[in-house]
């Protein structure tokens, strides 16, 4: 397949070297970055899903935690986000038109590892957002061995007294035209910057929170902020959508942190109680981003994750 060379800014939290990134078109026209960390001697790689307002660089020490155990890594900006194509005036404003739009995404990400001959077998990371992305994917047949998805978005964390305007407005609001606004109650200016450390719903490492928030200021143009009116409307059609499928026949774990408070998480204990060979770890003192907690809360989760990938691949 087509694909050129892209940035991939290496001066905070890099990962492992050799470190490299390509422009790749998606079967709609969308120009997407993804992100390739190679390794030696890899026993597989790892298809890396970030979840919303995310991108490649993000990533790179959890590269290279993979990379420690064996496996290669490839990850993406998706369509709206990262350096990928902004698809609405606003750059902040985090947009999809359709939720399936992101099936495109994967399509190409599976096409330019290929193509690059990245080690096989692959297995699959999906965070948050990512994990919703990743749940369809592997629903209609991805490519992968085993699955891991940390704080997936099988549901979002609306209180209840929200729960009937967030549907109501994000179906009125684009019939009046103003799908691309951002709802009640959310800003454009990226969350890590907007929020201190100090009970911020992320993470309890502070060394990783700094990494967010000094990779996005070194670099504004990877800079997110909350979604529009129309992503919420999909994403809410999306998580419901899914829960009503069955899960596939794959081996998986799921993880998600005691005080989670992003995504929805009966919803994550709904699908991993009817997943046969998937397990749910629950991370005490965890937030959102497990991958990005504390040492004792993150070398488990990549632990297990490798244990899985790398036992999935001998059997």
């Amino acid at each position: 397949m087509t694909h050129t060379p892209a940035p991939i800014f290496t001066d905070i939290h890099p990962g492992p070297d050799p470190a490299s990134a390509y422009w790749v078109e998606t079967s709609d026209g969308i120009r997407i970055r993804v992100g390739v960390w190679e390794k030696r001697g890899a026993r597989g790689t790892v298809l890396i899903f970030p979840g919303r307002t995310e991108y490649i660089e993000k990533y790179g020490d959890a590269a290279a935690e993979f990379a420690a155990r064996g496996l290669a890594s490839v990850a993406v900006d998706w369509r709206g986000q990262g350096l990928a194509d902004r698809l609405i005036d606003d750059p902040l404003t985090g947009h999809v038109e359709h939720f399936p739009d992101y099936q495109k995404d994967v399509a190409a990400v599976m096409r330019i590892a290929r193509s690059l001959n990245m080690p096989r077998p692959y297995f699959l990371v999906a965070h948050s957002m990512g994990g919703c992305i990743g749940l369809r994917a592997v629903m209609e047949g991805l490519s992968v061995q085993a699955a891991a998805f940390t704080g997936p978005m099988w549901g979002i964390h609306i209180s209840r007294h929200m729960r009937l305007p967030a549907k109501i407005l994000s179906t009125l609001m684009p019939k009046l035209n103003q799908g691309h606004r951002l709802p009640v109650g959310t800003t454009s200016e990226p969350y890590v910057l907007a929020s201190a450390f100090d009970d911020n719903m992320l993470t309890t490492d502070e060394e990783m929170f700094d990494m967010m928030r000094d990779q996005i200021l070194a670099h504004p143009e990877l800079k997110l902020g909350g979604p529009s009116y129309v992503w919420l409307r999909e994403a809410l059609a999306e998580t419901q959508h899914l829960s009503q499928r069955a899960a596939p026949n794959l081996p998986s774990i799921a993880f998600v942190g005691s005080n989670e408070r992003i995504v929805d998480v009966p919803r994550i204990h709904a699908r991993m109680e009817t997943w046969k060979g998937g397990r749910l770890r629950i991370m005490d003192g965890g937030e959102h981003e497990v991958l990005m907690e504390l040492p004792a809360i993150r070398t488990p989760v990549f632990d297990e994750i490798a244990a899985l990938f790398l036992n999935t691949a001998a059997s």
